[in-house]
């Protein structure tokens, strides 16, 4: 039986865990540290200042990695509400909290990277005043805002029972939201196939720009497609890492129920994997760019499709019918650079691609630094939360309920 560190009313705060002067807390600090002042400098000196981006190339890695990659990452949350809450695999409950919170602070922190990316930040909420509703980017900005008010309410129930040691009143609050867990589920992944799906049609007006391997009438659907595979996929990674970094603060359940989960969501992800290779086979039949692939840049798309897509279906296959939760959870990570791949071609790397080498984007370092500043701020909050929280484990006053 795990030894549960739950806190105290007097401990509600503890930061001790996030202080103490361990290699990876000293790291953390550095790169908070740097982010910081990078930040201050990009707010008061302007965009220009940090960023490598043109009029040719206005949309960068703050859009390829940071919203593309982070918006589909975090599919971790409907893609597991779906599975336990709307089609009943209730044993594999345990993942609920750490792939909604998951899915909380990365849909939060995309917004906060979005404030980078704009030229002029205090406008991120003009589009709720000036609506452009034959607009794709309206509505994927409608959408991430609205399933993140969504994942907020999801979220909030361990919060609620944090607090509730000190603040009674809150618990309130906490059984309206048990009640209408359901209606929530519904909602985000409604939410989610419009955003998901809607952030490849973004790059449907760019057909001259965009690599012809790449592009594709159908990359609403890709992104949707893949966004699945990234979700089971981030819950079996982020999994992995909550196992060893945070094993003091997981229950029974969860430690018991943690292998079914990998299992369950390996065979999972290695359907939809499957199913997307296919469908990325067919298309590039289908629109007769077959031809590219003799190129060096068809090469790279096998190398895409091969090595990140095939090879991690099949790994996750043979995974989860040999009941092998470490390959299931390495082949998470082969799975997630897959993901991050693709954004990043579609993006970037294939994005312009008729350009010449001097003219084309490259992120400067402090691009990278920002990128690396937003991730690093998202784990120390995950952190900060399974410390705290009863994420990883069920509170003792609260067993057995649905939530």
């Amino acid at each position: 039986m795990a030894q549960i560190v739950i806190p105290t009313k007097e401990k509600l705060f503890n930061l001790d865990p996030l202080l103490k002067p361990t290699l990876g807390n000293i790291i953390t600090w550095v790169i908070l540290g740097v982010g910081f002042i990078i930040t201050i400098i990009r707010f008061t000196v302007g965009i220009g200042s940090v960023t490598a981006l043109t009029d040719a190339q206005p949309w960068g890695l703050w859009i390829g990695f940071d919203l593309l990659c982070g918006v589909c990452l975090a599919a971790g949350g409907y893609f597991t509400t779906v599975a336990v809450y709307v089609m009943g695999m209730k044993h594999f409950h345990s993942a609920v909290r750490p792939a909604v919170t998951t899915a909380f602070l990365g849909y939060a922190f995309v917004v906060v990277a979005l404030l980078y990316d704009l030229g002029h930040p205090l406008r991120l909420p003009y589009m709720f005043f000036f609506p452009g509703t034959t607009s794709v980017l309206f509505e994927v900005g409608l959408c991430v805002a609205t399933y993140l008010t969504v994942l907020f309410v999801e979220f909030s129930v361990a919060p609620l029972e944090w607090l509730g040691q000190k603040f009674p009143f809150l618990l309130t609050w906490r059984k309206w939201i048990i009640r209408i867990t359901i209606l929530l589920t519904i909602f985000g992944v409604t939410l989610s196939t419009l955003h998901q799906s809607s952030l490849g049609s973004l790059y449907l007006i760019a057909p001259e720009k965009l690599h012809p391997l790449w592009y594709s009438p159908f990359m609403p659907m890709f992104f949707f497609v893949s966004s699945m595979a990234a979700g089971a996929s981030m819950v079996i990674f982020e999994g992995m890492f909550a196992h060893k970094g945070a094993h003091a603060y997981m229950d029974e359940t969860h430690l018991r129920e943690s292998g079914k989960v990998v299992l369950g969501f390996a065979r999972a992800a290695s359907f939809i994997l499957m199913a997307y290779f296919m469908l990325k086979v067919i298309d590039v039949l289908v629109q007769s760019n077959a031809h590219w692939l003799s190129t060096g840049w068809g090469t790279w798309w096998l190398v895409e499709m091969l090595g990140f897509v095939l090879l991690p279906a099949l790994l996750y296959a043979k995974g989860a019918v040999d009941g092998n939760v470490k390959l299931c959870q390495y082949t998470s990570a082969l799975a997630i650079i897959g993901i991050v791949l693709n954004r990043f071609n579609v993006s970037m790397i294939a994005f312009n691609w008729q350009l010449p080498s001097a003219d084309r984007y490259f992120p400067s370092f402090w691009e990278i630094w920002i990128s690396i500043f937003v991730v690093t701020l998202i784990v120390t909050c995950y952190r900060f939360i399974v410390y705290h929280m009863p994420v990883l484990y069920e509170h003792p006053e609260f067993k057995g309920e649905s939530h």
